[in-house]
C-alpha cells in the first residue's frame, strides 16, 4: 500500500492450517492486504508445496509464490501438547483458515464448534472440494477432478477433441478468491456484532460461480454449452486466428468494431453481408467467417495484423508465453513483478499483488518463511504461559 495508507486488514490475525494452493492463496491475499497470517505446518516437511519444483538451493519457488507476507510455525497436530498450543494461538486470532477434508479438524479437536466456545468472535473458514455437508462432502478433490466435475472440461478445448483442463488451476484459485472475499466481508459483520461464523467455501461451488455465462446458457436454452476452442458462443469474430507466422487473438465484440475489422482487412462489403449483420448472426456463422478472415490473415505475420488492429481500435493481442507477458512493458509499468529473497538468501522474482492503491503497487512486506522460522517468536511465549498456568 502507499506509505500514507494503512493496510486494510492491518491488525487482523489469521491462523492458516492449509496445504498446496486454494487455502495458501487465500491466506496470501489476506496477508497482502495487511493481515498477520501465521501458517501452522507439520514439523516434517511442512506444506506439501515446499517440495514442488522449481527448487532454488533447497527452497521451492512454487511455495514462495503463495506464501509471502506470512510467518511459519511447526506443530504436530496429532500431539496433545501441540494441539493445546494451536488452540491458544486460535484463541487470540480473528480468522482460522483451513482446507482439510471435512471432519478432520473436528477429529483433531480444532473444529468450529469447539473453538468458538473459547473465541466467539472467531471467523472460521473451511475450503474443501465439495463443501462441509452433502452427499459428496467426504470425497476428496484436486483441481483436475473439480474441473472435470464442474463442467469446465466439457467446454475447454477444440470440438471433437479429448477433455482438456484449463492450464491455470482455476478451481483452486477461484476457491481461494471466494474465501478471501468472504472473510474480508464477514469481518465487518464480526466487528458489528461480536459474533463469528463458519464460512463454507467449496471448490465445486467456486468454479460453478465463475461459470455464470455457461450455467445461464443452459438455464435459458436447455442446451449444454459446447467446446469452441478459443471462439465464443455468442460473439464473432472473437477468437485466436491463424496468420502467416502463427496465431494472434482478436475480439470485435460489437458492430462498430466489426466495421473496423472489415476496413482493416479491406473487405468493407462484409459489413453489409446479411450473414454477419449482428453479433448473434456472426456467432452463428463464425466458421465461415473465420475461414474468410484467415485466408486474408495468412498473407502477413501476427505483428502486422496486431499493429493494424490496434491502430483501428480493435482489441487484439499476441498469443504470449509467460516469459513474454512477464516482460511486457505494461506489466513493468504496473510494478507487478517484484524481487523477493528466499530464506536461503537466493534472490528471485515473483508476481506480486495485481491491485494498486492510489496508483502504486503494494510492496512485499515479508519474504516467504522457512519452515518453522517463527517458532521462537510465536510459540515460546505460549509455552511459557502454559507452564505458568500449570504451576
Amino acid at each position: 500500500m502507499p506509505d500514507s495508507m494503512v493496510a486494510p486488514l492491518s491488525g487482523i490475525r489469521v491462523i492458516e492450517i492449509c496445504n498446496v494452493a486454494a487455502g495458501p492463496f487465500c491466506g496470501m491475499l489476506l496477508a497482502d492486504m495487511g493481515a498477520d497470517v501465521i501458517k501452522i505446518e507439520h514439523p516434517e516437511g511442512g506444506d506439501t508445496l515446499r517440495s514442488w519444483p522449481p527448487i532454488s538451493q533447497g527452497y521451492s519457488e512454487n511455495f514462495a509464490s503463495l506464501n509471502r507476507n506470512k510467518r511459519s510455525v511447526t506443530l504436530n497436530l496429532k500431539d496433545a501438547g501441540d494441539i493445546e498450543l494451536a488452540r491458544a494461538m486460535i484463541a487470540d486470532a480473528d480468522v482460522l483458515l483451513e482446507n482439510n477434508r471435512p471432519g478432520v479438524m473436528d477429529r483433531l479437536g480444532l473444529g468450529y464448534q469447539a473453538l468458538r466456545e473459547r473465541n466467539p468472535r472467531l471467523l472460521y473458514c473451511s475450503i474443501s472440494a465439495y463443501g462441509q455437508s452433502g452427499p459428496r462432502a467426504q470425497e476428496g478433490g484436486f483441481d483436475l477432478t473439480i474441473q472435470a466435475m464442474s463442467g469446465i472440461m466439457s467446454v475447454t478445448g477444440e470440438q471433437g477433441g479429448a477433455p482438456v483442463k484449463c492450464g491455470v488451476p482455476v478451481a483452486d484459485f477461484s476457491a481461494g478468491l471466494y474465501a478471501a472475499f468472504s472473510i474480508a466481508s464477514a469481518l465487518r459483520q464480526v466487528q458489528a456484532t461480536g459474533q463469528g461464523a463458519h464460512v463454507d467455501v467449496s471448490m465445486l461451488g467456486a468454479t460453478l460461480g465463475i461459470a455464470a455465462l455457461q450455467t445461464s446458457e443452459f438455464f435459458g436454452s436447455g442446451r449444454d454449452p459446447v467446446k469452441l476452442g478459443s471462439a465464443h458462443p455468442r460473439n464473432a469474430p472473437y477468437q485466436a486466428f491463424r496468420c502467416r507466422d502463427g496465431y494472434f487473438g482478436m475480439a470485435a465484440g460489437n458492430n462498430a468494431l466489426w466495421k473496423n475489422v472489415c476496413a482493416v482487412v479491406g473487405r468493407e462489403a462484409l459489413y453489409a453481408d446479411p450473414r454477419f449483420a449482428d453479433t448473434s448472426l456472426r456467432a452463428r456463422n463464425q466458421d465461415s467467417l473465420r475461414d474468410m478472415l484467415e485466408e486474408i490473415f495468412l498473407r502477413e505475420d501476427a505483428e502486422y495484423w496486431l499493429a493494424r488492429f490496434r491502430q483501428a481500435g480493435v482489441p487484439c493481442a499476441p498469443i504470449n508465453s509467460y516469459s513474454q507477458v512477464l516482460e511486457d512493458p505494461q506489466v513493468a509499468h504496473m510494478g507487478w513483478v517484484q524481487p523477493v529473497e528466499l530464506p536461503n538468501g537466493v534472490r528471485t522474482r515473483t508476481f506480486g499483488m495485481p491491485v494498486r492503491f492510489d496508483g502504486r503497487a503494494s510492496p512485499i512486506r515479508q519474504r516467504p518463511p522457512a519452515l518453522g522460522e517463527h517458532n521462537d517468536e510465536i510459540l515460546a511465549p505460549l509455552r511459557a504461559a502454559a507452564t505458568e498456568t500449570a504451576k
